[in-house]
């Protein structure tokens, strides 16, 4: 004996019975779509705020006024002299004021030598392969001065992790804080064990500060927050962009190469601008290896008429 009550319904009852069901199954769908749409909109809300905060906290940054340079860089330059020592001075209070290359008497010794350089820059570390040891002899005895012009011209190729920027401001962080260290740092950054390839991210904060530690740094609280909130990043954009409307300290006269030229000068009477690096000048002339030969060859020839001078100048007295 069959128990379906729907058997013993009449058929008005079934039809009244079939509409009640698909009524209460629309009701279920609508509630279903609407409980969907709440999730999306929710979603998207969420998303949207999401964005907004991003772009708030970009524009935060972008807009938020740059602070001093680093002490110490007051031309630019971190400027290294006897005992590999960093030559005081005070921070640049606007990273956009002029550079103002330091002041020297380039009529007696020791020489003045500088060098732009971007710590990604494979000729850079070429170039500190070469003659990195013969200038750290030749500053550490006194017998020469040498100011490093950090720039970031190679930002675009370190995957957007601005490598080059990141490296000149932990730089600028130990010559500010612990200068005693600078000189080895700026080695080590150069040195094929550390420097990257353009084309890779580069070593990140953390890998930056062990390199201060490598170099001798302490590493405090306030280092590893310079290196992390990297506070000298418009400083270095500074650098570069002043390099490229003119180089400072050049001597009396002198003229710049054109781009990937041994001989070709840049125009007369014109900003002499900063196009490779390492640029390299001795007593604000430029060095080039295939014009001068070897860069202590080159410092030789300018110490020598140096001495020359003096010595007629005496004999004159």
């Amino acid at each position: 004996m069959s128990n379906d009550t729907t058997s013993r319904l009449s058929k008005n009852e079934r039809r009244t019975q079939a509409r009640e069901q698909a009524r209460i199954a629309r009701e279920a769908e609508k509630k279903r779509e609407k409980r969907r749409r709440l999730y999306v909109q929710g979603g998207v809300v969420l998303g949207v705020v999401a964005i907004l905060a991003i772009v708030g906290l970009v524009l935060t940054q972008s807009l938020k006024p740059a602070g001093p340079g680093p002490k110490n860089m007051a031309s630019g330059a971190a400027v290294f002299t006897k005992d590999l020592k960093v030559v005081p001075s005070p921070a640049l209070e606007d990273p956009k004021a002029e550079r103002v290359a330091p002041e020297v008497n380039r009529d007696e010794l020791p020489l003045d030598v500088t060098v732009y350089v971007d710590y990604m820059c494979p000729a850079c570390g070429n170039f500190e392969a070469q003659n990195g040891v013969m200038l750290e002899n030749y500053v550490g005895s006194g017998d020469a001065n040498l100011a490093v012009y950090p720039i970031n011209f190679l930002d675009g190729q370190s995957l957007g992790t601005k490598y080059s920027t990141r490296a000149a401001n932990a730089f600028a962080c130990v010559v500010e804080q612990q200068p005693d260290f600078a000189f080895e740092l700026h080695k080590r950054l150069l040195s094929p064990e550390v420097q990257p390839s353009e084309g890779t991210p580069g070593l990140d904060d953390k890998e930056l500060l062990k390199q201060a530690e490598a170099a001798g740094a302490k590493p405090t609280q306030e280092l590893q927050r310079c290196i992390q909130d990297r506070p000298f990043g418009g400083f270095f954009s500074e650098n570069y962009t002043a390099a490229s409307e003119g180089i400072w300290g050049l001597a009396d006269g002198q003229r710049l190469l054109q781009p990937s030229s041994a001989t070709e000068l840049q125009p007369e009477g014109k900003p002499q601008r900063l196009v490779s690096t390492p640029l390299v000048l001795v007593n604000g002339q430029q060095w080039s290896e295939g014009r001068d030969g070897s860069l202590e060859t080159f410092m030789l020839k300018i110490k020598g008429e140096i001495e020359q001078a003096g010595a007629a100048e005496s004999a004159t007295d």
